[in-house]
């Protein structure tokens, strides 16, 4: 069975992957790509929903990362993430300017549309974790403003009708004390996701695709030590076995004793 699929488009923000790690604790398997993605290979996709991460960036900026019009009218549910929901509105016809008031930190943040999808079983107030120098000043055509702050009169806005969500704040932290709530309303009460997805059929299933396409060959895998080699490297050797030989690239990063027990952990002995 296909899983179902949320895109996360990164836009430089740091919490990307904490991002796509809270879509995937509601059980939907999720990607994350760069903003300079091609329409088509999304349309391609055809995912169930689409996250845009924050950023450091102004939008309104001319070499700011941004993104056509088009990603808006693919009838596709989309989540702005603060760059994110500002970039929304300042493509769809918004406007973005400067904060007087810059908002950095836990704040407290008022519901105006309780009935929101993205807001069902949300508190009001509800502490946010705030962290932008701009804001959205004016909403695009066609939404509604569902949230504000004392200092921020935008803290969030919908399209209901077009499923497009503009969250100035970040959900995807555990100072948003309800972010994870969230997250998971607009995954599964907007996007329609069954939530049905679960890491252990991810790794059968990378295995089984590692077998077929190595098949009697063998692998070499260069191992760093850091999560991403490491984590390689275990799917490989449950998948191949014998047929994977791992070297260690001590890169000299690593902190006291690492390496030894990198080769400890991965060694024939390991």
């Amino acid at each position: 069975m296909k899983n179902e699929l949320v895109i996360v488009l990164d836009f430089g923000g740091q919490y990307n992957q904490l991002v796509a790690r809270r879509v995937r604790e509601c059980n939907v398997y999720c990607e994350i790509y760069s903003y300079k993605i091609d329409i088509e290979k999304i349309k391609e996709m055809n995912p169930k929903g689409i996250v845009l991460t924050g950023g450091p960036n102004s939008c309104y900026e001319e070499d700011s990362p941004s993104y056509s019009k088009e990603l808006f009218e693919l009838g596709i549910p989309v989540l702005g993430l603060c760059y994110g929901a500002q970039l929304m509105m300042h493509v769809l016809g918004g406007k973005v300017e400067p904060a007087e008031v810059r908002e950095y930190g836990k704040t407290d943040v008022l519901i105006d549309k309780t009935e929101s999808k993205i807001f069902e079983n949300v508190s009001t107030p509800t502490v946010c974790w705030m962290s932008h120098f701009d804001y959205i000043s004016r909403v695009a055509s066609g939404f509604e403003v569902t949230a504000h702050t004392a200092d921020c009169s935008v803290a969030a806005a919908e399209n209901e009708a077009d499923k497009l969500y503009a969250i100035q704040f970040h959900p995807e932290v555990l100072h948003t004390v309800e972010g994870k709530t969230m997250i998971n309303n607009f995954v599964k009460n907007v996007c329609g996701c069954a939530g049905a997805w679960k890491m252990d059929a991810f790794a059968e299933e990378t295995i089984k695709t590692i077998r077929e396409k190595v098949g009697g060959g063998k692998v070499l895998c260069a191992l760093s030590g850091g999560v991403d080699s490491s984590v390689a490297a275990v799917l490989l050797s449950k998948a191949i076995g014998s047929q994977l030989t791992c070297v260690f690239v001590d890169h000299g990063l690593l902190r006291k004793n690492e390496g030894d027990e990198v080769e400890n952990v991965f060694g024939l002995d390991g």
